[in-house]
């Protein structure tokens, strides 16, 4: 089933970025600032947003929820802390640009207090059934924390037409700085496990594997032998994969370590796969055993421009100026404010922007980083050198599709797959010419999703 044969197990394509890890790798998970207002989004997730359940001036206790799910393919949301609901209103979005957040005025500004989590000694996955933990997964709120943000319970939920045979707990961590998961993998490890077998309870599947990237030993090291310590080492196995990137993207990981490949437009539970980061597995044991939902979540605060990174649990509805606040603010070179990673993050220009379930890091980027200081080269026109081709993890042809978006046409750029395009970044990293293929191709996303009516203007 695993395709390393004694090598790590890889993908075709990629980057090799720099890690730049080091700044919070070591830094254990701290509790996040005292919020005073939180800006709940009412939409953290793939699918149809949540429809609010409360109204300005009502009282809510911690864990309410306050925003129920519609369709199939969403999730509910709930307040991290008792309050009172100042309006309900559009914040800044770092995808949608604006979107509709439950404001939430909390009943005190306490200092927040890390999570506990003890594994009951009693703890079997059998007990459940695939749909008790179906719902209680759905119910909870849980949704991709990897950043992809698909509800958790569709994916994990049985299908007797295509058996989901192999389970895959993603702890790459493959974007350069992040580092929540790696410390979620040492510290919060059990908890990882019970989730995961939880999971395995729920989909059904006979296979799993937890792959972490090789610059992670410690991360291996530890899991291995808690799996060992609980008597699951031969049901769980550990699959250290290269460290490259995007290792962490779905498609990229099931063929590193299965060597199957997801159709274009497909997606991992239509072969039978289905793949969970690490921060969604240790919700699912906090939603199933404890019946705790999603309120909040671990996230990475780095980069050269940040005077104390470390990473911090905080309440989902934080703003990140609060978190930036709480790491002892800027350094005179700051430039940039990126929400997620270097490669996949977008840079957001409000810092009263709230996290949402599915906001891994803070990333803050100086101005020499960011061609700020008279040091950038301009960009050129495309040379055709086809490194874009060759770094490319999904095999297309960024530049086709990117001239396509330039000059509006988008059915070329559709007939060049630019559904199928992750937006990983792989393709603007290495162009010599600096042109910014990701963000016109994202672009075109965008302007297609309207054409259809998808998407509002």
């Amino acid at each position: 089933m695993i395709s390393t044969m004694g090598k790590r197990a890889s993908f075709a394509g990629g980057v090799h970025p720099p890690e730049s890890k080091y700044r919070t790798a070591d830094r254990q998970i701290q509790p996040g600032p005292a919020v005073k207002e939180l800006a709940v989004f009412l939409s953290q997730h793939i699918g149809a947003a949540a429809q609010p359940t409360v109204k300005k001036a009502d009282v809510v206790q911690a864990g309410q929820k306050i925003g129920q799910c519609q369709g199939f393919v969403s999730a509910p949301v709930h307040t991290p802390v008792a309050g009172k609901v100042k309006e309900i209103a559009l914040r800044s979005h770092p995808v949608l640009g604006r979107s509709l957040a439950v404001v939430i005025e909390a009943e005190s500004a306490s200092e927040p207090s890390l999570p506990g989590f003890t594994m009951p000694q009693t703890f079997d996955p059998a007990k459940y059934t695939p749909e008790q933990i179906c719902e209680a997964v759905r119910e909870a709120g849980i949704v991709g924390m990897g950043g992809a943000g698909f509800p958790t319970s569709v994916k994990i939920q049985p299908d007797a037409k295509v058996p989901k045979h192999t389970l895959i707990i993603n702890g790459c961590e493959c974007e350069p700085y992040i580092t929540c998961d790696y410390r979620i993998m040492l510290e919060w490890t059990e908890q990882i496990i019970a989730g995961t077998r939880l999971a395995q309870r729920a989909c059904g599947a006979s296979n799993v594997f937890v792959a972490i990237e090789d610059n992670k030993p410690k991360a291996i090291e530890k899991m291995n032998a808690m799996l060992e310590a609980m008597g699951l080492g031969a049901s769980i196995k550990v699959v250290p994969v290269r460290t490259k990137y995007p290792q962490g993207g779905e498609r990229q990981l099931i063929r590193a370590v299965l060597n199957k490949v997801v159709p274009t437009g497909g997606i991992p539970p239509a072969i039978g796969v289905v793949v969970d980061n690490v921060a969604t597995a240790a919700a699912i044991a906090d939603a199933v055993i404890y019946g705790r939902p999603l309120t909040h979540r671990v996230v990475t605060v780095t980069g050269e421009g940040i005077a104390n990174p470390g990473n911090y649990h905080v309440p989902l509805g934080t703003p990140v100026e609060a978190l930036i606040g709480h790491c002892g603010g800027m350094t005179d070179q700051a430039a940039k404010v990126v929400m997620g990673g270097p490669m996949m993050g977008i840079a957001i220009a409000d810092l009263s922007t709230p996290i949402s379930k599915a906001s891994g890091a803070v990333t803050v980027l100086t101005k020499e980083q960011t061609g700020a200081v008279g040091l950038e080269r301009p960009q050129t026109p495309c040379i055709r050198c086809g490194r874009c081709l060759r770094a490319c993890p999904e095999n297309l042809n960024p530049t086709r599709i990117a001239h396509a978006v330039k000059n509006n046409l988008m059915d070329v750029a559709e007939s060049y797959y630019i559904s199928a395009c992750i937006e990983c970044g792989c393709c603007s990293y290495v162009c010599p010419a600096k042109i910014d293929l990701t963000g016109f191709i994202r672009t075109g996303k965008i302007l297609r999703a309207r054409q259809k009516k998808k998407m509002p203007s």
